[in-house]
């Protein structure tokens, strides 16, 4: 019997064959969810000058305690007409232009007004509520490194370094190919034998989130001729996923047609429930999945392998599934010959993260997976997982 390879060692086998996608310039407002190609550096000090932390008084710690007549107010983004002399002071907001002369501000409940003159009693640390330039940022320094997925925050820090532009890995070209003369489209009727295409919504979806553009073509008949006729079409593409066909049945004919089309197999069959069938390939530069049709295999399939690819192809420093930690509320058993990857709702306690298995594992049980938010993974083996037992688990997010 041919020994299947392990989730990790197919996964660096897909790797292996990853080439990142040229860059292009995207402008920052459109850059939320890419992936940096190249480091970005600041234009300019963060921030480009020293600013008062508070809303309150620039003064010269030196002159406090004591009385100080109020001579100018500094508004944020309009500098005062002049430095700060002795024994004076002047009004500032949050994020004004810290005058010249003056080294400390203090917060506006600090002092007692009167008239235009202010009285603190307690003499502030020079320095005290005052930004200074370039705290945060040097101007050529590295804001966001490559290899890094943008994400809000980011976007904001790169905006207020003066960046307008990044350079990114294009996104990669996604054809998803769902097969099976039984398939009809929601909203049609159901004749006797058919089922509804949910596996082409669901992977066109997945592939949106991993930052592909998708052609989700139609879904196509057990004939040879529709097969060879739609796998031609999605082999034109970065990246073709099919859904459906790779088994060893009558009407499967993914494998070999992509074959007879020029397609590489690098494997097929990897130890994992479910998904075990899930085949990888390569013609050129295109990376071919093919995917189990039943809809949670196919889903745990493109989790494990096919985005992992795309991050890949966007230069993503780490691609590969980000397992977390959690504990089972109930036992759950291993299977002796493959990883399980177990559907589950996560919740938050005292403790930590707690995971409940759901009931129903089956893998064409699409509207049970859709409960969950976590795949729990069960390592091959004999024996259960007890309840309470520490686990790891990919967030479905």
């Amino acid at each position: 019997m041919v020994r299947l390879l392990t989730v990790t060692e197919a996964q660096e086998r897909v790797l292996e064959r990853v080439r990142t996608l040229p860059l292009e310039p995207v402008p920052i407002a459109e850059a939320a969810g890419r992936v940096l190609g190249e480091d970005a550096r600041a234009l300019v000090d963060l921030p480009p000058f020293e600013s008062s932390a508070m809303d309150g008084f620039a003064v010269r710690a030196a002159d406090l305690p004591g009385r100080l007549p109020v001579v100018e107010h500094i508004a944020a983004g309009r500098p005062a007409t002049g430095p700060l002399g002795p024994g004076e002071s002047m009004g500032i907001a949050t994020g004004g232009v810290v005058p010249a002369g003056a080294d400390a501000v203090v917060p506006v409940e600090y002092v007692v007004h009167h008239d235009n003159d202010i009285v603190v009693d307690e003499a502030p640390e020079p320095g005290a509520n005052v930004r200074p330039r370039g705290g945060d940022l040097r101007a050529g320094e590295v804001v966001v490194p490559a290899g890094v997925r943008l994400g809000a925050a980011a976007v904001g820090a790169l905006a207020a370094a003066g960046v307008a532009e990044v350079h990114c890995a294009r996104r990669p070209r996604v054809a998803v190919l769902t097969t099976g003369t039984e398939l009809a489209r929601p909203g049609e009727p159901l004749a006797a034998g058919q089922v509804y295409e949910a596996n082409g919504t669901m992977l066109a979806a997945a592939v949106a989130s991993a930052g592909g553009d998708i052609e989700l073509l139609p879904a196509v008949e057990d004939t040879e001729e529709a097969h060879r006729r739609s796998l031609e079409r999605g082999l034109t593409t970065d990246v073709l996923v099919t859904s459906g066909g790779v088994s060893v049945g009558p009407h499967d004919l993914v494998r070999r047609i992509e074959a007879e089309l020029g397609v590489e197999e690098i494997f097929w069959r990897v130890a994992v429930k479910p998904g075990k069938p899930v085949s990888f390939g390569v013609r050129g530069e295109t990376l071919v999945f093919g995917l189990p049709g039943n809809p949670v295999s196919s889903l745990v399939g493109f989790e494990l392998f096919v985005r992992p690819a795309l991050l890949a192809l966007q230069g993503l420093a780490s691609p590969l599934p980000r397992l977390e930690r959690g504990r089972l509320a109930k036992s759950v058993r291993r299977n002796p010959a493959r990883d399980e990857l177990i559907r589950a709702r996560s919740r938050l306690d005292p403790d930590g993260i707690v995971l409940e298995p759901l009931e129903g594992q089956e893998s064409h049980m699409i509207a049970r997976a859709a409960l969950a938010d976590a795949l729990v993974l069960a390592p091959m083996g004999e024996g259960e997982l007890e309840v309470g037992e520490p686990v790891a688990y990919l967030p479905l997010r």
